[in-house]
């Protein structure tokens, strides 16, 4: 195994945990909304909030980069080049990860002084990390695309998948630098927070993903790599060109012109089609050849992330930002309920696949099945859908009784938090994310186990012990 591979599964290892910590600030966060007055005074909703968002950002980040230092000495057949420094840079970042949730959870705010900024909380939702801890994942950034890109050219080796990563490279550092500005003029710091949060997430992500989900269809399914790269162009094309342009959905919110409202409704919509072109023709091409495939796990999760990708971005997002709609449901658990269902098939399910791969071929398993990851499979898919539908009530509840009768004053906003239809939406989220964060426990369970069940009867067959 190359030194990188074993990183690899460091930062997958940790990915997953605080992947646990995600769940349990969210299943928190939910209790808030049953409970208002729940740990007062001690921990306050916004704080659990930033927890469960950041995280989430986090831990994905971690998946990708591990899936990345995994598979690269695969495509390059060596080593990766200053994988001394890339060490350095994951316990730099989980240190600084676990330093800024202990601020966030013990200190939770500070003084209006630049002080605040650099050692508490910048205050911009997804970034609320202090400047000290974005410099720092900014640098992990940094050594990640050195990796790569130093790799690459040491090895004089490059594919496709490999062209199209190291495009992609350049606005996952360049765009993060949109975190550090203080712009006291909001409309202009809601813009290039948008720059931000919106395309570095949905298209810069989206690409990244795009080349690690091409790397595990060829070893998956044995896929052609004319068929990913060629899904892999398209990506790169339309992902970039259609977010760009997809950003203008949020735009009328900051007092641009209306016309932005429908170019971005239409083109967001868009960014999700080729990665699912991209899985789809890859299980057809594999069901022409028998579906010859000895991890079961990864192929479904393959599945749930075409699904997933394609109803929670594409399908809820398309719903949500056209003009109409968007402006009755903007700032509603309908758009939580669309960010839930979203980032669960564009990225979770993705990652989840990947790491039954990585697990499998680095402890050598010739057959990964068994009962206890279609439990999980079932009981993950189910919550997430189950919390989706509640904050879907929930949001169209809002909607109706803030936005429609109301006219979002304050008053009509605590009338909607009041309505059954809210608060049995908020019982229904509860409930189905203990349903998930069940079927968490049961896939780490599960993926510890890969590759050691046949372990004990291929020893005794083999006489050992006897």
């Amino acid at each position: 195994m190359y030194q990188s591979q074993k990183l690899a599964i460091r930062y997958l290892v940790a990915a997953f945990a605080l992947f646990g910590v995600m769940i349990a600030a969210g299943l928190l966060a939910a209790a808030f909304y049953l409970e208002p007055g729940l740990l007062f005074d001690k921990l306050n909703f916004s704080t659990v909030k930033i927890l469960h968002i950041d995280t989430l950002v986090v831990w994905n980040l971690m998946g990708f980069f591990g899936a990345v230092y995994w598979f690269l000495p695969q495509e390059v057949e060596r080593e990766v080049v200053g994988i001394r420094l890339a060490n350095v840079m994951f316990w730099v970042l989980c240190a600084a990860f676990l330093v800024v949730a202990a601020v966030f959870a013990l200190v939770q705010t500070g003084p209006t002084r630049d002080s605040t900024l650099w050692l508490i909380n910048q205050g911009r939702k997804y970034v609320e990390a202090p400047r000290w801890a974005a410099i720092g994942i900014l640098c992990v950034v940094a050594v990640f695309m050195f990796n790569i890109v130093a790799t690459a050219v040491k090895a004089r080796r490059m594919s496709g998948v490999l062209g199209v990563l190291i495009v992609d490279l350049v606005p996952l550092f360049v765009l993060y630098l949109d975190a550090f500005p203080s712009e006291t003029n909001m409309a202009k710091d809601m813009y290039w927070w948008w720059w931000l949060v919106h395309l570095w997430v949905e298209a810069t992500w989206e690409v990244l993903i795009a080349c690690i989900m091409a790397w595990t269809l060829m070893r998956l399914l044995d896929t052609p790599r004319r068929i990913v790269e060629t899904w892999l162009y398209i990506t790169i094309g339309l992902v970039m060109g259609s977010g760009i342009l997809g950003l203008g959905h949020h735009y009328y919110w900051i007092g641009t012109p209306k016309y932005w409202f429908d170019l971005g409704g239409f083109f967001s919509a868009l960014e999700p089609l080729p990665l699912i072109g991209m899985v789809v023709h890859a299980v057809y091409d594999a069901g022409v050849h028998r579906m010859r495939c000895s991890n079961r796990p990864a192929l479904y999760w393959m599945f749930a992330e075409a699904f997933g990708n394609f109803f929670g971005a594409g399908v809820f997002g398309f719903m949500m930002t056209l003009p109409q709609i968007n402006l009755f449901t903007h700032g509603t658990q309908w758009t939580v309920s669309h960010g839930h269902f979203a980032w669960w098939g564009a990225y979770v399910c993705g990652l989840i696949s990947i790491v039954y791969v990585v697990l499998a071929q680095a402890r050598d398993a010739r057959q990964v099945d068994g009962p206890l990851w279609k439990w999980a499979f079932a009981l993950l898919n189910l919550g997430i859908v189950g919390m989706v539908g509640g904050l879907l009530i929930a949001g169209m509840a809002q909607a109706f009784y803030e936005r429609a009768l109301g006219g979002s004053t304050l008053q009509s906003f605590i009338t909607a938090q009041g309505s059954s239809w809210f608060v049995e939406g908020m019982w229904v989220r509860a409930a189905f994310g203990v349903m998930f964060a069940l079927g968490y426990v049961l896939l780490v369970v599960d993926l510890a186990r890969v590759g050691r069940r046949a372990a004990a009867p291929e020893l005794r067959a083999a006489g050992v012990g006897a």
